[in-house]
């Protein structure tokens, strides 16, 4: 994540357009701020990184925003599966999802800028379903690989053995993506995740098939 200092005659707004994000995004990046028309020259603000690299073009067809629903106890239909709780959220913008009252917002940590939330997502899809703790929540790819290795309830798995919820772990370009296996379509596995499809760069719960090198399938065993 790079920094900026604010300057006199800056305006929140037009950072965030001149640095490619958003008002919100700056917010989340930059907790001290707590009125967005509310800035002093000479801080230094915090500019959300780069996005994951899962970039397709937006769903034809896929609403931007999906309305939130209400409180859904981890009981009800997918509770304690991932991939039922996963699939729950589709067409959902991460910035929508992670600030909502459901036990995957709720599990998501609020300030992780929109275009960098896929093992935000994962992470509280697997708190939501009880197969990990809060204290393996992690925001970066490598850090949810290596509680999951260091998780006896996980294993490694191959593609070929990969049940729907497993945690996909790819290689990008010049970055890395986290998603979850969603099953086989037309021979082509498909994936589930937060994922770079808004015309912002913002990202958005779909389901995709991706060519991306696998670094890692963990699966379940608890």
């Amino acid at each position: 994540m790079s920094t900026y200092r604010i300057k006199w005659g800056d305006t929140l707004s037009a950072i965030a357009a001149r640095n490619g994000t958003s008002v919100s995004a700056l917010m989340q990046a930059n907790p001290k701020i707590k009125n967005a028309n509310l800035i002093y020259a000479g801080d230094t603000l915090n500019l959300p990184g780069r996005s994951d690299g899962y970039r397709p073009p937006p769903p034809s067809g896929q609403p931007s925003i999906r309305p939130p629903a209400g409180p859904s106890p981890i009981g009800s239909p997918g509770g304690g599966n991932a991939f039922g709780i996963a699939r729950q959220y589709l067409g959902w913008n991460a910035g929508d999802l992670k600030v909502s009252n459901n036990p995957v917002g709720r599990a998501m940590h609020d300030w992780v800028p929109n275009n960098v939330n896929c093992a935000n997502f994962v992470s509280g899809v697997l708190r939501a379903a009880g197969q990990i703790s809060s204290g393996q929540h992690h925001n970066s790819v490598y850090g949810l690989m290596g509680n999951l290795d260091r998780d006896p309830n996980f294993r490694r798995v191959s593609l070929a053995d990969a049940r729907p919820g497993d945690v996909v772990s790819m290689r990008t370009n010049g970055g890395q993506h986290v998603v979850m296996f969603a099953g086989w379509q037309n021979g082509r596995p498909t994936f589930i995740g937060s994922n770079n499809v808004n015309r912002d760069g913002s990202q958005r719960v779909t389901i995709s098939a991706m060519n991306y090198p696998i670094m890692a399938i963990h699966q379940y065993r608890g």
